[in-house]
C-alpha cells in the first residue's frame, strides 16, 4: 500500500527551541515538582484593561470580517502610536494589520523574495525567522555576532561578504530577541548604508521598541533615506501584555510592497475583529501603561543578571532591552543539561525551564553552551530560578 507522503517543506521546518522541551516540564510537573519557566516571553503583567472593556462593550450582532488590512479606527490609532514615536511620517495606508507579529513576519519575507533567495540575519537569532524563511522557501545566510561584546553589530565587512547575487534583504531585531542587545544610532546607520549600497530590503523586527532600558532604541523608520528599503514588523503581544490577541503589524513608506502584503492578507481574509476592536481601545489610552511595565522589567533584569554573575563559570553581559538574555554555561551540551535539569533535578521539589540556545542560530554546531532566559517572572521567583540553577550545575559538573 503506498503512503501519502509530507512535503520536504514541512520535513525541513525546524521545531521551535522554546516549545519542544515542554513535554519534560509537563512529566516534572505530573511528578509534582513546580517548575519555573524561564524559557518563554509571556509576560506576567496584567494586561489593560481597557482591552477587556472593549471586548464587553462590542454590541454588534455579528462578528462580521472586516477589511483585509485592518479597522479604520485600529489604523488610525496605530498611526497616531508611531506619531508619537517621532515617525510622523507614518500614513494609515503605510500600515497593514497582521495576525500577530509572526504574520508579519511571513507577509514580509514572501513579499521580497522569490524561492532560492537569500535573507542576511544576525545570530542568534528568533529561532521562528528559520521556520518562516522554510516556509516560504527561502535561505537565512547568518552573520555571527559575539557572546564577548554583548553580541554588538559586526563590522559593515563581515556582513557584505555574505551578500549574494540571491540577497533581497537584511533581516534585524531591535531591541532583540534573544540578546538583549539594544543597537545605537551608529550601529543603525551601517544597516542604513548597506542596505542603500546594495539595494536591499531592512525587514525589521521592533516588538520590543518600549523594553529599551538604557538607551532609546532607533526604528529603521526613522532614515528618510531608507523610504523605499524598510519595512517595520510589529506586535502589540509583548507591548500590551495581550500575547493571545494575537495582532501584529506591517509599517512600510514602500507602497509597491504594502499593496503586494494586502494581496497576502486578501488571501486570508481579514484579522480578527474582536482583538482589533479591543486593540484600538488600548492604544489610544497612550503611553501611561508602559511607565510602571518599563521600570518593573529593568529591575527584573538586575535581579536576574545580579544572581547570574555570581554562579561559577557562568558567562552573560548586561543587555539593554527586550526581556531577555543569552547566558553561557560551563557545560558541554546546554540541550542534555536543561533536559537534565527537568527530569532528574530538583531542588525541595523545584526546578527550571530554559531555552537551549543551539535553536537560536543557523550555523550548525553553535549555541551549544548558551541558553536563553526571558525575565518575565516576578523578581522573588527569579531569584528562586538562579538559586536553584546554581545547585543544580554544581550537582551536573560533579556528577
Amino acid at each position: 500500500m503506498n503512503h501519502p507522503v509530507i512535503s520536504q517543506r514541512g520535513l525541513d521546518t525546524p521545531s521551535s527551541p522554546i516549545r519542544k522541551l515542554a513535554p519534560f516540564a509537563e512529566e516534572a510537573k505530573a511528578a509534582g515538582r513546580k517548575v519555573y519557566h524561564l524559557n518563554i516571553g509571556q509576560p506576567d503583567i496584567e494586561t489593560p484593561k481597557e482591552f477587556f472593556e472593549a471586548v464587553k462593550a462590542f454590541d454588534n450582532p455579528v462578528v462580521a470580517y472586516n477589511p483585509s488590512n485592518g479597522i479604520p479606527p485600529f489604523l488610525r490609532q496605530l498611526r497616531e502610536y508611531y506619531h508619537r514615536r517621532g515617525l510622523t511620517q507614518v500614513k494609515t495606508e503605510d500600515i497593514m494589520v497582521t495576525t500577530g507579529g509572526s504574520e508579519a513576519v511571513i507577509f514580509s519575507m514572501m513579499a521580497v523574495t522569490s524561492p532560492g533567495d537569500e535573507i542576511i540575519a544576525l545570530e542568534p537569532f528568533y529561532p521562528n525567522y528559520n521556520g518562516f524563511a522554510t516556509m516560504a522557501g527561502v535561505k537565512i545566510v547568518p552573520v555571527r555576532t559575539e557572546a564577548s561584546n554583548g553580541y554588538r553589530l559586526p563590522a559593515a565587512g563581515e556582513i557584505e561578504a555574505r551578500i549574494t547575487g540571491k540577497t533581497k534583504a537584511i533581516l534585524i531585531c531591535t531591541p532583540n530577541n534573544p540578546t538583549g542587545t539594544v543597537f545605537n544610532h551608529e550601529e543603525m546607520t551601517v544597516i542604513k548604508d548597506i542596505a542603500l549600497k546594495h539595494g536591499l530590503f531592512v525587514l525589521s523586527d521592533e516588538v520590543y521598541r518600549e523594553f529599551a532600558f538604557d538607551n532609546a532604541a532607533v526604528s529603521v523608520l526613522s532614515f528618510p533615506e531608507l523610504a523605499e528599503h524598510a519595512i517595520v514588523m510589529d506586535s502589540l503581544s509583548k507591548r500590551y501584555s495581550a500575547c493571545g490577541a494575537r495582532i501584529g503589524c506591517i509599517v512600510s513608506k514602500n507602497q509597491e510592497l504594502m499593496q503586494t502584503v494586502l494581496k497576502f492578507g486578501q488571501a486570508r481574509l481579514c484579522p480578527p475583529t474582536l482583538e482589533q476592536v479591543a486593540s484600538a481601545a488600548v492604544v489610544e489610552v497612550g503611553d501611561k501603561y508602559f511607565e510602571g511595565m518599563i521600570n518593573e522589567y529593568k529591575s527584573r533584569r538586575d535581579v536576574l543578571y545580579a544572581g547570574l554573575t555570581q554562579i561559577p563559570g557562568v558567562e552573560v553581559k548586561k543587555p539593554g532591552g527586550a526581556f531577555y538574555m543569552m547566558v553561557t554555561f560551563p557545560v558541554e551540551d546546554i540541550e542534555d543539561f536543561t533536559k537534565w535539569l527537568l527530569s532528574e533535578y530538583h531542588d525541595n521539589g523545584e526546578t527550571v525551564m530554559m531555552a537551549p540556545g543551539p535553536g537560536f542560530y543557523a550555523t550548525p554546531g553553535s549555541g551549544k553552551q548558551e541558553a536563553r532566559i526571558a525575565y518575565v517572572l516576578k523578581k522573588e521567583d527569579l531569584a528562586r530560578a538562579v538559586e536553584i540553577l546554581k545547585k543544580a550545575l554544581n550537582v551536573y559538573l560533579n556528577r
